[in-house]
Parts: C-alpha cells; sequence; structure tokens
C-alpha cells in the first residue's frame, strides 16, 4: 500500500468533537511511520490535521461527496479511510463504494447494519441480545400509536442527526404533541426514532478495536450521569466505579459479539445502559468515537494508531503480542491488568458562559465544547480532580441547595443525609422541602423566585449556597429551575442536574476530606 486518503470531521461544531480530529492526526502518523503517503481532506482551520506538516498532501475541502470523489480521481489512492472523522464521513460509504472508491477498515455493509434500525434490531435478536423497545415513525398517529404500545417515558429523535441534535425525552402525550408540532417535521422521508427510555438506569460505553480476527476491548466506561444524557456531555469512569465485575464482563461479551458480526476492522464504539443487573445496547458506531483520546491516554496504547494499521492489514498479534498473553487477567479493558486499579474520570467542559439565555441542562443533545481527566486511585479524589481541571472547584463546608423533580425526590434523601453528616447545611424549596422534612432531615426552607424576596437566587449572588444540585421536570418553559441554573453558571457556583452527579460530587467532597485536603499527582508516564 503506497498511498492512503483520510477523510477529517469537517467543521468544528457543538455536537462535533476535536477528538475527532485527534483520531485523524494519530492515523496520519501510524501509516507515515510505515512509509505510507498520506492524504488529509478537512476544511477546519483550527484543526491540528489542517496544519502544512502533518499530513503529506492536504486538501482544504468540506466533506462531501462530489469533492471526495475528485480528489479521489485526481490522487488515485489505495484506499480511504472513514472511520477517524466520527459520523459526516461515514455517510459517504456506501456512495464512495458503489462508485468503486476502495473503502479500508469496516467496510458500508457493516456500516449500514449498524446504522440502521431495523438491519440490526435483526441482529441483536439474532445474537440474543437485549435492546430497548423501539419504534419509528413516520406519522404524527403512528409516533402516539408507537408511544401507547411502548409506554412512557420515551426517548424520541429525528432520524440521521449529529450529537443528539433535537433530542428528547418525554413523559407523557401532551410533552410527546408539543415535540412532534415544535421541534421536528415528522414525515415518510424524515421518520422520527422512539425509544423507551430506561428510567434509573446507568449507561456504559465501550471502545473496543478489531481486526477481522482478534477482538479488544479498550475500555468500559460507566457514564456518572443517568441514561439519557448524551454520551458527549456526561463525566465517565474507567473502570466502572458501581458496576459488579460479572456486569462488566457481560458487557465486553456482548461487545466482541457485536463487533465480530459487524466484521468491524478498526475502532467501534458501543453503548449501553444497565437496568436491574439486566444488559440492554442502545446503540453501536463501527468508528472513532469521542471517548478515543481518553481511553488511549488512561491505558497507555494509541487506539487511532492501531485502527489505522489494522484498516490496512496488519493484525493485532503481530502489534501488540504482550495483551493477547496476560487477556485473562484483565476485566474492564483488555490493556490494562485488574490488579493496577487506578480510576481514570473524565469530565466535560461547557460554554454556558457564551449562552446566557441557554438554560444550563443535561440531555440528550449534546452541548459540551472539551473535557478534562483526573487520574487517583479512589473514584472520589479522581472525579475531585476532573472537576477542578473542568473550572469546577468542589466546596468543604457551606449550604447545598437541592432542588428536584417529583420522579426523583426519593432518590435525594440519602444524597442529603450525606452532605449533612460532612458538616454541610441543606436548603430546598417548597417541594422538596416538604418531602426530605417528613424523611426526618434537617432542612432549611428557602423561597423560589416566584415566591418573593429573598429567594434562592439572592442566596447564590451573595454567595450562601456553595452547591446547587436541581434536576429538570421535564417542561421546557422558563421557570424558577432556570434561573437558578443560569445564577450557578453566572457566579461560578458548581451544580449538578442529575441525581448520580451528585452522588459523585458527594463521594468527591468525601474523599478530599479524608485525605485531608491533599491530592497526590500522577504522570501518565508512569502509570
Amino acid at each position: 500500500m503506497q498511498k492512503v486518503l483520510i477523510l477529517g470531521s469537517g467543521p468544528n461544531r457543538i455536537g462535533q468533537g476535536i477528538e475527532f480530529d485527534y483520531a485523524c492526526v494519530h492515523a496520519v502518523f501510524a501509516l507515515k511511520e510505515k512509509g505510507i503517503k498520506t492524504i488529509m481532506v478537512n476544511c477546519n482551520p483550527e484543526t491540528v490535521s489542517t496544519d502544512y506538516d502533518t499530513a503529506d498532501i492536504l486538501y482544504f475541502e468540506p466533506i462531501l461527496l462530489e469533492n471526495v470523489l475528485e480528489i479521489v480521481r485526481r490522487e488515485k489512492p489505495d484506499g480511504v479511510l472513514l472511520q477517524f472523522g466520527g459520523q459526516t464521513p461515514l455517510k459517504l460509504s456506501t456512495h464512495l463504494k458503489r462508485l468503486g472508491v476502495p473503502i479500508l477498515g469496516t467496510q458500508p455493509e457493516s456500516i449500514d447494519m449498524a446504522e440502521d434500525r431495523e438491519l440490526f434490531r435483526r441482529l441483536t435478536l439474532e445474537l440474543g441480545i437485549r435492546q430497548p423497545h423501539s419504534g419509528t415513525a413516520r406519522t404524527k398517529e403512528e409516533a402516539l400509536r408507537i408511544a401507547d404500545s411502548i409506554g412512557y417515558p420515551l426517548l424520541v429523535r429525528p432520524s440521521y442527526v449529529l450529537g443528539g441534535r433535537a433530542m428528547r425525552i418525554v413523559y407523557d402525550q401532551d410533552e410527546l404533541l408539543s415535540y412532534l408540532e415544535e421541534a421536528v417535521s415528522v414525515s415518510y422521508k424524515r421518520p422520527i426514532l422512539i425509544d423507551k427510555y430506561l428510567s434509573d438506569s446507568v449507561e456504559v460505553d465501550v471502545d473496543a478495536i478489531g481486526d477481522g480476527e482478534d477482538y479488544l476491548i479498550g475500555a468500559v466506561m460507566e457514564h456518572i450521569e443517568e441514561a439519557g444524557v448524551h454520551s458527549g456531555d456526561s463525566a465517565a469512569s474507567i473502570p466502572p466505579y458501581t458496576l459488579e465485575d460479572s456486569v462488566v464482563e457481560e458487557i465486553k461479551r456482548q461487545s466482541k459479539l457485536l463487533a465480530k458480526a459487524l466484521k468491524v476492522r478498526g475502532l467501534i464504539n458501543l453503548q449501553f445502559a444497565v437496568k436491574d443487573g439486566d444488559v440492554y445496547v442502545l446503540e453501536v458506531n463501527p468508528r472513532a468515537s469521542r471517548t478515543v483520546p481518553f481511553v488511549s491516554k488512561t491505558i497507555g496504547y494509541p487506539l487511532a494508531k492501531l485502527a489505522a494499521l489494522v484498516s490496512i492489514g496488519f493484525k493485532l498479534k503481530e502489534l501488540m503480542p504482550e495483551v493477547f498473553e496476560r487477556i485473562e487477567r484483565h476485566i474492564a479493558s483488555d490493556f490494562m491488568p485488574k490488579e493496577k486499579r487506578i480510576y481514570s474520570v473524565k469530565e466535560v467542559v461547557f460554554p454556558w458562559n457564551r449562552f446566557p439565555e441557554e438554560d444550563p441542562v443535561l440531555g440528550p443533545e449534546m452541548r459540551s465544547t472539551g473535557e478534562t481527566m483526573g487520574i487517583d486511585e479512589e473514584f472520589g479524589l479522581a472525579y475531585y480532580k476532573a472537576q477542578l481541571a473542568a473550572g469546577s472547584r468542589l466546596p468543604m463546608e457551606g449550604r447545598v441547595f437541592i432542588s428536584v423533580a417529583d420522579r426523583d425526590k426519593p432518590k435525594v434523601v440519602e444524597l442529603a443525609r450525606g452532605f449533612l453528616e460532612l458538616g454541610f447545611e441543606v436548603c430546598a424549596t417548597g417541594g422538596t422541602y416538604r418531602f426530605m422534612k417528613s424523611m426526618g432531615l434537617e432542612v432549611e426552607h428557602v423561597l423560589k423566585v416566584s415566591e418573593g424576596r429573598p429567594n434562592v437566587v439572592d442566596m447564590i449572588k451573595n454567595g450562601d449556597i456553595r452547591l446547587v444540585i436541581n434536576t429538570p421536570t421535564g417542561r421546557k418553559e422558563r421557570g424558577d429551575a432556570h434561573y437558578i441554573r443560569r445564577s450557578a453558571v453566572q457566579y461560578g457556583v458548581p451544580y449538578t442536574t442529575t441525581v448520580r452527579g451528585g452522588y459523585a460530587m458527594l463521594e468527591a467532597i468525601r474523599c478530599y476530606k479524608k485525605h485531608g485536603g491533599r491530592l497526590k499527582v500522577y504522570a501518565l508516564q508512569d502509570l
């Protein structure tokens, strides 16, 4: 192989992370080390892939079919790599192969099987893998019929979206109707996808690599936020910090089963939900994912480089025989021994300050623009470091404000109790205050914005509240909760919009206090 063309991720925007550029650049480096000439196609001046000295040849062009075909006609590469640029180049796979362009790595037929809802469901049934109940609606009436048969809550989204745009969790028929009328237009050309939303489940990401014969798990990552938050916006832990080893092993088994069935050559990202010990596959992406840089730094193996070499014919066993020699002693990663238990936590960074009208709440639509990483021997300290790196210094004392949706009230009792035991004061507005008082907790009542002054927003402005835990109700109107969250952003008060995020903060503060407010510094090279 003499010459390879690599398609980048296109314009950098919210929902399309810079992590794909990392994957493209590592692919270039790996191929150049093998003496292969590289051609990069991308159109973002802020990326490293478009630096003049990264690839041998750079085409600064939009990732469009006609552009790629013209470049292929001119350069005559031995093959094209699609899997490193995210979803944008993946959409061209079928057209390029049909027109005679040689595709390296995972083939378009496999990509279609993973992307097409019906084909993928058929595959999971054959493999005996669970999926949440789902349906595809092409009319409003069909959407309502599917919703009634599946049952609320639901995760609804348009087809062919990037970064979870226009995705929403709906809890009843009124919210679904509102979504259908305001957010999307349903048609036979643009159907909407309706999935059963698994409440109170834990979401898990898996990055894996395969060469057509052998498949290795890069890492199993447990999301800190509940399922329903976009994977690009959720903090994540390697290894999982609450899941049983048996569940992690089952996730690994299903991941390898799916990767092998899809004949993956290169990288694959899989997303699962774990509810009551049962594992459900949510989606599979036969390409590089946003978590590849995080996983690579954690395990010490450059997954994108390995994937590039695998795509052009190298075998994993010849690239890293030492991994195969000790693979039986591993759990959450095929690359890291179980006894080397170091927690790596990814935390994300949001541009909320640049969007003063936007409600800073997490959901199925991706909003983040960056991420940080914290490493320690205890999950709590790793999470504390990741928060600190993201610009959020968790408090060691003071007042914690808790206000949550009705469905979340039973879940915050132990959370509030934990903060009280650490010496914090806890305050809440009406409904949450009454519930916690009924459970015997010593909490303080504060006013909502609509109830007069001084209210919770005044207290945030005055520095009287040091931490905010506020979960959304699902309604979109601009109410008290919106102003509470916006005030937390404006005045630099750490906050979370999920219950699991609140528990992670509690554990981080507890660990930090236990160690006397001291943090140990780890170098990646030493690990």
